[in-house]
């Protein structure tokens, strides 16, 4: 019984753990990219578009209409509102994940 209490927990782990790193890289990829994005002048498009991809990589379930982005001068604003669903045989989940970062200008 032990031992399938066990193979059940590596088996959760296997499927959840690369979801919560995913979603911690792309907020690094939105952190990085909201603070260079005030200083190279990158509109709102060029923001998604590079959001966007970094999700294709990541093999998360958003659409580029989802990616919210505010770019002006003096702040840029991402975020992202996405779910996953999991399935772990004999439980299914849905995580949610809702990824932002701002920068402001230094001046």
């Amino acid at each position: 019984m032990w031992t399938a209490v066990l193979a059940y927990a590596a088996y959760s782990a296997y499927k959840l753990i690369p979801i919560y790193i995913a979603e911690y890289q792309l907020a690094d990829k939105m952190q990085e990219e909201a603070r260079f994005a005030v200083v190279n002048r990158h509109n709102e498009d060029q923001i998604r578009e590079t959001i966007y991809k970094e999700t294709q990589e990541l093999e998360i379930p958003a659409k580029k209409e989802e990616i919210k982005v505010l770019a002006s001068q003096q702040v840029v604003r991402i975020s992202l509102d996405y779910t996953v669903r999991v399935d772990l045989l004999i439980y299914h989940m849905q995580l949610h994940f809702a990824p932002s970062s701002e920068n402001k200008a230094p001046w």
